[in-house]
């Protein structure tokens, strides 16, 4: 039997050149879709509700995508159809979004685009698998991670391209969106477009039929069946499984959305605890469709979920906290580095005077503004529960800051005033600080890509990964030591290693443990742990940084090192079954 043929670099560079537009997509929606929401009204508080967009969708289209693609062959192929499907609507979407009249318009786009985009990136993860033996394989998401670094990279800087370079308006008429995003988008739209129809035009996929003989080869060659999954389980079985799990689900998540109403908790828990329930019943629901005989993709999907091999159970682990450290970073940078680092202090005579403003605001029931007081006043009592503890200054959240600036909302003082306009201009500079440090790390991610591959030769993949997350580790927690804000960039370095190794050695090494024929299905269920952590994020660090850190944003950047710590760890113990160091190859 024939092993898989290896490919040249321009093979794999045509296979991966589509990522280019995938990230483009992402990297204009990551740093202007807030701009969009605000612009056209969105309350800020509103804005992650509105977010939750991306974790859901993906934790729903990328399971079906896999399954259906697992299960697709036609003249384009099996994945190729799915790259050309989710081009054509992502491109729409990204020519939409910026032309949206209202925000419950951009708000749906902001849906479409995000489930468009899924359809398009499962299966490229499926396509390395597909297309590679398993020592090309590193370097085959070794390029993914390249093209995500330089997308991410030139998306980002875009709009200010267009506005420095090209003088296209950054600004517009209220409720308008500046032209400078509008171009953005449309060449967004035109890059996403061309970059994958150049992989579907640029590879042709192996049949069904050549890829079952290449598993059998390679199984050969390991002299393991190491990627069986465990197919012969009896129904019975499975259905018993589910039986047991689903009501302990769905009892949890009805006491923990009990306990987030009774208890008065932040909104943002009901995302994670109905979450939970949703899964119980979604579990209950495939029993009843399993015991009525159907085999259709949700129950096939359930089954593999509950199948799956030991490398992917060892490895959800290793992505579970690897992307929780991700999410950390993403969310709280900008509010740890500008507290941290820059001049945001405000002290007792600011803080009394907001205090006295505050009982005369609270009496203004019907203000259209009343609704984003509550959330103003509990960053004041932090503020004052700190002043108390022995603080000289207190870092001011541009939550109160903008409240306080915005016309008509109280008649404050010309030294109130004066401190808040300074908050405001070191809170922008260190927001921009802060995208210039993000641009670095897609840059070095784009640089150390192809180093990967050559650290997996000398030491071995999980090892690799292990160093990686190690170095990202404490770039994120060296920024806490930092008082110059040049130096983050230095912090910046370990962070892209880490997220260049994230994006392709877990890929590379789950690869070889899947099936052929489930490749598509495994790699949409493994993007589960993924999404998971960022809902988990999502509805619990609030809470946390808030009860647990005072307030103190730069302590999530320190807990995601230490959940990156972990992950390295946790990685010794995943079974790499076809680590090409390991197992002698053919020529």
């Amino acid at each position: 039997m024939a092993r898989k043929p290896r490919l040249s670099f321009w093979q794999i560079w045509n296979m991966s050149f589509g990522f280019l537009g995938i990230q483009f997509g992402f990297a204009l929606q990551n740093a202007n879709v807030s701009r969009i929401f605000e612009t056209l009204g969105a309350d800020i508080a509103l804005i992650p509700i509105l977010w939750i967009a991306a974790p859901v969708t993906g934790l729903i289209v990328q399971p079906i995508v896999g399954y259906l693609s697992d299960n697709t062959w036609n003249k384009l192929g099996r994945r190729r159809p799915y790259f050309l499907l989710g081009a054509i609507l992502a491109s729409a979407a990204l020519f939409i979004m910026p032309n949206s009249p209202v925000l419950w318009v951009a708000a749906g786009m902001l849906w479409i685009l995000d489930a468009s985009i899924n359809i398009t990136m499962e299966p490229f993860r499926a396509f390395v698998g597909d297309m590679l033996p398993s020592e090309q394989r590193t370097k085959g998401f070794a390029m993914q991670s390249f093209f995500i670094g330089i997308a991410a990279f030139v998306g980002s800087f875009l709009p200010y391209l267009m506005t420095e370079v090209f003088n296209i308006s950054n600004t517009a008429p209220e409720g308008m969106i500046p032209d400078s995003v509008k171009y953005s988008f449309y060449i967004g739209g035109i890059i996403f477009f061309l970059s994958v129809l150049w992989t579907v035009y640029s590879t042709k996929e192996y049949s069904p039929e050549e890829l079952k003989d290449f598993e059998e080869a390679e199984q050969d060659r390991l002299g393991v069946n190491s990627k069986k999954t465990r197919e012969d389980v009896p129904t019975e079985q499975l259905v018993k499984a589910k039986s047991k799990h689903s009501p302990f689900i769905i009892l949890a998540g009805l006491i923990t959305t009990a306990m987030v109403y009774l208890f008065d908790l932040e909104q943002e828990l009901y995302i994670l605890t109905i979450g939970i329930l949703s899964v119980g019943l979604l579990l209950l629901f495939t029993i009843w469709m399993q015991k009525s005989g159907s085999k259709n993709g949700l129950v096939v999907v359930s089954n593999d979920l509950y199948l799956m091999p030991k490398t992917m159970k060892q490895l959800a682990v290793v992505q579970f906290f690897s992307w929780f450290a991700l999410f950390a970073m993403w969310i709280y940078t900008t509010a740890a580095v500008t507290a941290h680092i820059y001049d945001m202090g405000i002290g007792e005579a600011e803080v009394s005077e907001m205090e006295n403003h505050l009982v005369q605001l609270e009496e203004q029931t019907e203000a259209e503004w009343y609704g984003r007081l509550a959330g103003v006043s509990r960053d004041i009592v932090g503020f004052r529960e700190e002043l108390q503890s022995g603080s000289m200054e207190v870092s001011a959240s541009m939550r109160v800051v903008n409240f306080f600036m915005q016309e008509g909302r109280a008649d404050i003082s010309e030294s109130l005033r004066g401190n808040l306009q300074r908050v405001e201009r070191e809170y922008n500079e260190g927001a921009n600080w802060v995208g210039v440090a993000f641009a670095i790390y897609n840059g070095f991610a784009a640089l150390v890509a192809f180093l990967l591959p050559v650290m997996a030769r000398y030491t071995n993949r999980k090892t690799t990964h292990a160093i990686a997350l190690v170095a990202g580790a404490i770039g994120l927690i060296s920024i806490y030591f930092v008082s110059d804000p040049m130096w983050i960039l230095v912090s910046m370095v370990g962070v892209g290693l880490a997220w260049a190794s994230i994006l392709s050695m877990p890929y590379a090494i789950l690869a070889g443990s899947l099936p052929a024929a489930k490749m598509g299905t495994y790699m949409g269920i493994f993007n589960f742990f993924i999404v998971l952590p960022q809902i988990l994020a999502a509805s619990i660090l609030g809470v946390i940084v808030g009860s647990l850190f005072s307030g103190q944003a730069i302590f999530a950047l320190v807990l995601g090192g230490a959940t990156w710590i972990l992950a390295a760890g946790l990685t010794f113990l995943v079974d790499d079954v076809d680590d090409p160091d390991h197992v002698t190859a053919e020529a």
